[in-house]
Parts: structure tokens; C-alpha cells; sequence
């Protein structure tokens, strides 16, 4: 898919090198030159570019973008021009950062539909994970149903996921485990880095320090995260 990124802040740079190390094609926009140098290496096409002046805009490769996110977070003017100036351009798909309830109102008016709430997110996320111990991160897939990261319980180490039981005794799914790898880094020193152990199988072993990546009711969560009391 291709996506044009306007903004390349923390947000916005951190967005785009993300959907093309996933393999999309990203056309990052900025008119900060500096914040185009740091992300140009990372993402398919980086670009100077003043993206209040609709003519420079009506350049990009807008009709062929399957979606344009707007992720300027500080210029409140900017942003409301910028989601304007592409809004007119009927694009397939709009998508524009919140940066407050005032320009939230603003850019809904323009007929923006999908907002984005990074700050707002992350620590909804956050909060969440700190609420309900001995989770490190959390997904809300519906009101009742999470996907959530846990350390397997220590009743469960040693075990296969079969015969822990917990699909039948909780009506859990154990989507993958989490395991840690001992890795140097650029500079030579000893990190920890993640590896997904992908699809699990019934035979599939758990073993110490290793992360669960869970999905079921709330309700049902809460009750394996309270194995180790």
C-alpha cells in the first residue's frame, strides 16, 4: 500500500518507518529540513516540502495514496490548512492527528473521520497495563475482549500449552509466546532483544522469563493474572 505522511516529528517519523520496514510505500512530508534528514534513510521517499502551499501538495502522488495522515502535532494552524488543502483533493482515505478538543472540533468539521490520539493512546495503554499487574502491555480489541503481554505465571513454567489448560479452565487463547535473546549491540554490549516464537503449538514448551501474548474476556484475564498471588 502507499501512504503520504505529513509531519515527520516524533510521531509522524517514528509512523512512517514503521509502515515501511512492514513493506508499504511511504512518501514522508516536512517542511522541516532537519526532521526529513533523520528519517530519510528509513522510509521509501522523504520531502522538503510546505504542504500549506496547495499547489506544491498537488505534486504528491495524492490519487494513488491509499491514505494520507496528517501528524503535525505542534502548528495548530498548520495542520487545520494542511487537512483542508488535502480534504479538497478528495482523496480515498483522510486521517489527521488530534492535537486538541479545539482543533479535534475544527478538523471534524472540515469532514475529517478518522482521528488519531497518539498521547491520548499511549497513556490510556498505559494506564490500563498498570491497573492489571503483571501485564507489560495491552491491546483493547471490543469494551470486553483484550489481547494482552504477561510473564507466564510460574505454575505454567515448565509446562506445554496443552497442558496448562488454560483454553479450557479460563477460555483464553495463548496467541504466541515472547522469549528473550541475549544479543550484542552496535557498541558491542550484551542487550536483551525479543523473538516472537510465531503460531504455538499444543506442544509448544513454556519456560522461565518467557512473555505470554494472551486474548479473552477482561474477565477471564484478570483471573490468570492473579495465579501468582
Amino acid at each position: 500500500m502507499k501512504y503520504i505522511i505529513v509531519g515527520l516529528g516524533n510521531f509522524g517519523g517514528h509512523l512512517a518507518s514503521r509502515l515501511t520496514n512492514y513493506g508499504h510505500e511511504v512518501i514522508g512530508v516536512d517542511s522541516n529540513e532537519d526532521k526529513v534528514e533523520m528519517v530519510k534513510n528509513k522510509i521509501t521517499h522523504a520531502i522538503v516540502m510546505d504542504a500549506t502551499d496547495a499547489q506544491a501538495v498537488k505534486n504528491l502522488p495524492f490519487k494513488e495514496a491509499d491514505a494520507v495522515i496528517i501528524a503535525i502535532g505542534e502548528d495548530f494552524g498548520a495542520s487545520i490548512m494542511v487537512t483542508a488543502i488535502f480534504k479538497q483533493l478528495q482523496i480515498k482515505r483522510l486521517i489527521s492527528r488530534s492535537i486538541n478538543k479545539v482543533h479535534e472540533t475544527v478538523i471534524k468539521a472540515i469532514g475529517v473521520d478518522e482521528i488519531l490520539h497518539p498521547e491520548e493512546d499511549s497513556a490510556e495503554r498505559m494506564a490500563k497495563s498498570l491497573q492489571m499487574k503483571g501485564v507489560i502491555d495491552s491491546l483493547d480489541v471490543t469494551d470486553e475482549y483484550n489481547i494482552i503481554e504477561v510473564k507466564a505465571p510460574s505454575r505454567y513454567v515448565g509446562l506445554t500449552i496443552a497442558e496448562t489448560k488454560i483454553r479450557k479452565d479460563y477460555q483464553i487463547n495463548v496467541l504466541t509466546l515472547i522469549k528473550f535473546e541475549e544479543k550484542k549491540n552496535i557498541f558491542g554490549i550484551k542487550a536483551k532483544s525479543k523473538k516472537v516464537s510465531g503460531v504455538v503449538a499444543p506442544d509448544t514448551k513454556i519456560e522461565e522469563g518467557d512473555i505470554l501474548l494472551l486474548f479473552g474476556h477482561i474477565r477471564d484475564l484478570q483471573a490468570i493474572l492473579s495465579l501468582d498471588e
